[in-house]
């Protein structure tokens, strides 16, 4: 483990200690689940929003897939991790805001490709999660993703709730090279028919 990685993860921990409701995790997440959480992303389809980044180990897996610093959008909720993220992303936008404000504001820059979560859905309300969602798709392309991990056995984000907002989930991949294991989803809109399923 090199210096940057053994410094996140005493930052991660302090972190954890002070608010483990909001962090949810002991660790950061490591480089394997970093690169599922991103391996689908295209570089120049448009910005790249990311929520709850931390110490940024998914936002510098968005720069080695070719995402250009300047297309991040970073949200983040503890002061602490903002810090460190202006710091090692000086072209990125860093908000400091509460993800499940997102709807309340106007589109930042252009409309988003994806969003990438490193928020805790599981620990979260289905109030938090509905308003976590619904700001996130105000912000994205029609045909934008969301990639969502989580530690526990199915998808993060109840089926109500994808039904009410009309999403659906699918499984990107697990792995157990991450501590704990974890599993990614990509949720998207449910495509809309056209004329009311008539001729």
């Amino acid at each position: 483990m090199n210096a940057t990685a053994v410094a996140d993860f005493f930052q991660f921990f302090r972190s954890y200690l002070s608010n483990p409701w909001q962090v949810s995790a002991i660790a950061p997440s490591g480089q394997s689940l970093a690169r599922l959480m991103t391996q689908e992303i295209v570089p120049g389809t448009g910005p790249v929003i990311e929520l709850g980044p931390g110490t940024g180990i998914f936002t510098r897996a968005l720069l080695r897939r070719g995402i250009a610093e300047r297309d991040l959008l970073l949200i983040e909720y503890g002061s602490d991790f903002v810090r460190l993220l202006q710091e090692r992303f000086p072209r990125a936008r860093v908000l400091w805001m509460d993800a499940r404000q997102l709807a309340q504001y106007e589109r930042f820059t252009a409309p988003a490709s994806a969003v990438v979560s490193g928020l805790p859905l599981l620990s979260m309300s289905p109030r938090k999660v509905i308003a976590i969602l619904t700001g996130a798709f105000r912000h994205m392309q029609e045909s934008g993703t969301l990639y969502q991990f989580t530690y526990g056995p199915r998808c993060p984000v109840p089926r109500p709730i994808l039904d009410r907002l009309g999403l659906k989930a699918s499984l990107v991949g697990r792995t157990a090279l991450n501590i704990p294991p974890a599993s990614v989803y990509r949720i998207r809109r449910r495509p809309q028919l056209r004329g009311g399923g008539q001729d």
